[in-house]
């Protein structure tokens, strides 16, 4: 009978702590249940925060990329293009071979002996010129209206190629080509015409008759013409012109970048012995200071090569 109390008190006494237990867990649960929620408002409040941009605590990485500021690019000036330097180009024609005028000077054979608007005293004499071919290398003559110049005027050739007006005492006159040289005894003012040409102003059996004569610009259809001499290549060569209407008083040809002088032969080519220019564009002066600028002509030896270029008429 004692063992069954005693047994029933123990029992109870395991119920009693068991049920205490119980009610302990649920006050616990009770109490932790706010402090919970508490927290769970708290952290909420936290990324709320974070969301609009003042974060309470550090801001995470992704942010801190989000509003860096970038660096910025360095400022570059542009360098300015250099302007392109014109090539220099002395007469440097549209459309060639073409003409380019320089205004005319009052001469430029000023220092030469056959000078425009002078009357020069002699005499004409009369040859046999057979085909008109002379000293100054210009072939054939078409009309024989010819005359060859004293040693002294021909100026070893500058006188080649000059139209000479020439009057008779008996009023005949007579414009005759320049295309040979009469050597001495010729005397300075001294013509020798062919006998067509003496024959318009006396009659060829007199031998020789007192001149007056001056150099004239005359009119003319004929366009200048260029010829390479014989042999000639782009190694060495001789240059004439041919047809000119005033008397050339210097040639030129373009190499190293500028206009080279030519020297006059007295069989009237100018030459270029190294080569220079041969083949490649030409100027040329006549004794009023105008510049006439030829090119794309081949060289072509012996051949007459016809241009589009005349000097003006004086």
């Amino acid at each position: 009978m004692n063992t069954a109390r005693h047994a029933m008190r123990q029992g109870w006494r395991r119920y009693r702590i068991v049920w205490g237990a119980a009610v302990a867990l649920v006050v616990l649960g009770v109490l932790a249940y706010p402090a919970m929620a508490l927290l769970s408002d708290g952290a909420a409040d936290t990324v709320r925060t974070a969301a609009d941009g003042a974060p309470t605590t550090a801001a995470p990485a992704a942010a801190t990329r989000r509003v860096s500021t970038p660096t910025p690019s360095p400022t570059v000036t542009p360098t300015p293009k250099a302007t392109p330097t014109p090539k220099a180009r002395a007469s440097a024609p549209a459309a060639r071979p073409s003409p380019t005028p320089t205004p005319p000077a009052t001469t430029a054979k000023s220092a030469d002996r056959i000078r425009p608007g002078t009357t020069y005293k002699g005499d004409a004499t009369v040859y046999q010129a057979a085909d008109g071919n002379g000293a100054c290398s210009f072939g054939p003559s078409d009309d024989m209206m010819i005359a060859a110049m004293n040693e002294t005027d021909y100026e070893t050739s500058k006188a080649c190629g000059d139209y000479v007006l020439v009057r008779a005492a008996n009023g005949n006159s007579v414009t005759v080509l320049i295309t040979n040289l009469c050597p001495l005894p010729c005397a300075p003012g001294q013509l020798d015409l062919s006998e067509q040409a003496f024959a318009e102003l006396a009659d060829p059996m007199l031998g020789r008759i007192p001149i007056t004569w001056s150099l004239v610009s005359p009119g003319t259809s004929d366009t200048i013409s260029i010829r390479y001499k014989d042999g000639s290549s782009q190694w060495w060569c001789g240059i004439q012109v041919i047809d000119h209407r005033n008397p050339v008083a210097r040639l030129e040809v373009e190499a190293g970048g500028g206009w080279k002088p030519l020297v006059r032969t007295g069989y009237n080519y100018f030459l270029s012995e190294d080569g220079a220019g041969c083949g490649g564009a030409i100027r040329i002066t006549d004794i009023y200071g105008e510049r006439l600028t030829v090119s794309g002509l081949a060289v072509l030896a012996d051949v007459v090569q016809p241009t589009a270029v005349q000097f003006a008429q004086h």
